[in-house]
């Protein structure tokens, strides 16, 4: 079996398999971070550590390219944890185990972290390779942006003196990005007002699983089921039946990955179970049909299960079923002036019972800040009629495309030269960090561009080998042909 690391450019996949071994999800970056400092340092390349936990690398510039302009490679450090149900994995503790499958390599059982574990190779492959030629660099590496941009909010002008930033953390290769969604976490509660179980009463878990899931940004559009909206479904069918009672729900698990799993815990009479169960085998038949060909694994389970000490009062019951059906998820609206673009969309991903409260997370993009404020408000209005109380954290704002951007028509003429093929300029409905970074670096020139990755933020994560390879080569020669300070003045 070939391993990874014989993979060219061989590098990059060294340095990927590097980080596989070394557990990063968000918020657990510190040991990664640790590891490229002491490599960075054994190589005398400068390093600083923000104090969000930001870490900047420099490398001069190759001799006789000291007058060209500056630029910041940038990634972010952490990765999403997601595994398959039947998989025991500690993402703070045990290693990813990639592989080859045919073109792509995958990950047993568990995200992979291509996204932006690739970019992040790369970007350390370039101080690693002294045959790469470049200007003034520096490496931008940005903490928690899988979970909250953390990193990003936290970077302080001043900090870097680069002009152009390169973000490696897109999924397409052949598309180059120039624009992104902004997005807000809607975070909701609302307080679980118990009653005791009815004597007569069995327990049962109702189960939802078998879905994809994926990126709910650039994967909202394709149609993708979303086990949370579908539990939410059947349990508006089971309102049809007052004896049935909820003791708790909970589904997905963060609010960046659509849900691919979600159960409830109910109980009912015994007589009931099998008017329940048909009324099950029906959904499953129709969602069978409806998702044919984007989610053909879906399963619906109805088990036994420990009968609680607890179930949710009727009021509660009813209110929160009927907001989880109406809580908008999907997208809300497409873009007038990119065809195929969405403008706005929201996720309804994570759905919790704890114990005194239900929480319920949403993550809402948009391209403009009108219509993420637009969601947003429809969200709060509909959990505000169940008596939930919704906070907005973590605003951030979108990235605006520069149709006058020197990096971008430099990128679009290599890679016509490269592969004589011109790259779609695109806006991608997803969070990259490059809005932030905008906010506090205005004069920056920024364009966003990697490999194809499919299925990120889930289990199905896979990068293409072919167009990392491609990535790498592109990357090296933009570097080579940035132009000098009065060259891009010149051109301004």
């Amino acid at each position: 079996m070939t391993e990874i690391t014989q993979l060219t450019p061989h590098l990059l996949w060294q340095f990927f398999n590097t980080l596989c071994s070394i557990p990063h999800p968000s918020g657990h970056e510190a040991a990664v971070r640790q590891w490229i400092t002491d490599w960075a340092q054994e190589r005398g390349l400068a390093t600083v550590q923000d104090t969000v936990g930001n870490l900047i690398i420099r490398k001069a510039a190759t001799p006789g390219m000291e007058q060209r302009q500056g630029v910041i490679l940038q990634a972010h450090m952490d990765m999403v944890p997601q595994a398959n149900a039947d998989v025991n994995h500690d993402f703070t503790k045990d290693p990813i185990q990639p592989y080859i499958d045919g073109d792509w390599v995958r990950a047993r059982g568990t995200t992979l972290g291509a996204d932006n574990g690739i970019g992040l190779a790369g970007c350390l492959a370039v101080l690693a390779d002294d045959k790469v030629q470049h200007g003034p660099l520096e490496v931008l590496l940005t903490i928690d942006e899988e979970s909250g941009m953390t990193g990003a909010f936290g970077l302080e002008p001043g900090m870097l003196q680069g002009k152009i930033l390169l973000n490696t953390d897109s999924e397409q290769d052949g598309d180059v990005y120039m624009g992104c969604a902004g997005g807000v976490d809607a975070n909701i509660t609302l307080p679980y007002l118990a009653e005791s179980v009815p004597a007569d009463h069995h327990a049962m878990r109702l189960t939802i699983k078998g879905l994809r899931g994926g990126h709910s940004g650039i994967n909202i559009d394709e149609g993708r089921a979303s086990a949370n909206k579908l539990l939410a479904e059947l349990l508006m069918d089971i309102s049809e039946h007052p004896s049935i009672r909820l003791a708790e729900i909970n589904g997905g698990t963060l609010r960046n990955a659509i849900a691919r799993e979600a159960s409830a815990l109910l109980t009912l009479p015994a007589d009931v179970k099998k008017v329940l169960s048909e009324q099950i085998a029906l959904r499953q038949l129709q969602y069978k049909q409806e998702f044919q060909g984007v989610d053909d694994f879906i399963t619906l389970e109805l088990v036994p299960a420990e009968l609680p000490h607890r179930v949710m009062n009727t009021d509660l019951q009813q209110k929160l079923s009927s907001a989880l059906m109406a809580c908008p998820h999907g997208v809300m609206q497409m873009s007038r002036e990119m065809d195929g673009a969405v403008q706005s969309s929201t996720n309804l991903g994570v759905i919790s019972t704890e114990s005194e409260h239900i929480y319920v997370q949403c993550l809402i993009r948009s391209l403009s800040d009108a219509g993420r404020d637009r969601v947003a408000n429809a969200t709060a209005a509909v959990f505000r009629l169940a008596g939930a109380h919704c906070q907005f954290d973590g605003a951030y704002p979108g990235w605006q495309p520069d149709p006058q951007s020197n990096i971008m028509r430099l990128l679009l003429d290599t890679h016509k030269e490269l592969f004589d093929v011109v790259p779609e300029v695109k806006v991608i409905h997803a969070g990259l960090e490059c809005g932030l970074f905008k906010a506090i670096y205005p004069d920056w020139d920024m364009v966003s561009f990697g490999p194809t990755i499919q299925g990120a933020h889930s289990p199905d994560e896979r990068v293409h080998i072919e167009a990392v390879s491609r990535f790498w080569q592109l990357l090296v020669r933009v570097l080579r042909h940035i132009p000098e300070e009065k060259a891009v003045s010149r051109q301004l």
